[in-house]
């Protein structure tokens, strides 16, 4: 089956959280090229909800101004003497912050840091 240069790309979309879909399928709906799928129509893509196990857990974790913006730099793979120079800080009160983030992220590194952060919410990568 060969496809057709010429044919719209058909995205179905399946999100459960219908205010999130119904704003997709208006963005969606005005690019030249792609046409939204009918209900029960075979789609060349398709938009899927990610269910429980992609959701984001309930952050309950209280960062000070400083710790999230240490996070902030942990994401972009800043070392502590890169984070004490952009944040005007020591390296030791870097190497502090950073240790006070794995503590309260209960993580065991500075990556293992960030996806835990990622994952309850606390920083958008």
């Amino acid at each position: 089956m060969t496809a057709d240069a010429s044919a719209p790309v058909v995205i179905a979309v399946e999100i459960a959280d219908a205010e999130l879909a119904d704003r997709l399928t208006s963005l969606l709906g005005d690019i030249s090229g792609i046409r939204l799928a009918m209900p029960g129509e075979m789609a060349t893509v398709a938009i899927v909800s990610r269910g429980p196990q992609g959701a984001v857990e309930p952050t309950g974790i209280e960062l000070t101004p400083r710790e999230q913006d240490v996070l902030a730099l942990l994401a972009e793979g800043a070392s502590n003497k890169s984070i004490a120079r952009q944040l005007g800080i020591s390296i030791h009160t870097a190497k502090f912050h950073v240790g006070s983030l794995l503590e309260k992220l209960d993580a065991t590194g500075r990556t293992d840091a960030v996806a835990h952060a990622a994952r309850r919410g606390v920083i958008n990568l």
